[in-house]
């Protein structure tokens, strides 16, 4: 995956985190990952793999597509 859809992928994690009013500590927890983890994938240096692509959605009540920047939010 191309570094401009790994950053469009962390900047959509962190808008709609928060929009939903949450902390990177408090999704990161929600997750079961560290919040070192979560900040990486917010900054587009580190990419989710499908599995969490899909947990961070479903926490953030987003599409896939939304979330990867496929479908506008």
């Amino acid at each position: 995956m191309n570094e401009e859809r790994r950053g469009t992928i962390g900047k959509n994690i962190k808008r709609f985190r928060e929009e939903k009013k949450l902390s990177q500590s408090q999704l990161a927890k929600q997750l079961w990952i560290e919040r070192t983890s979560l900040a990486g994938y917010e900054r587009g240096q580190r990419l989710p793999d499908i599995f969490m692509l899909c947990k961070i959605a479903d926490i953030l009540e987003i599409s896939l597509d939304v979330l990867t920047g496929r479908e506008d939010g």
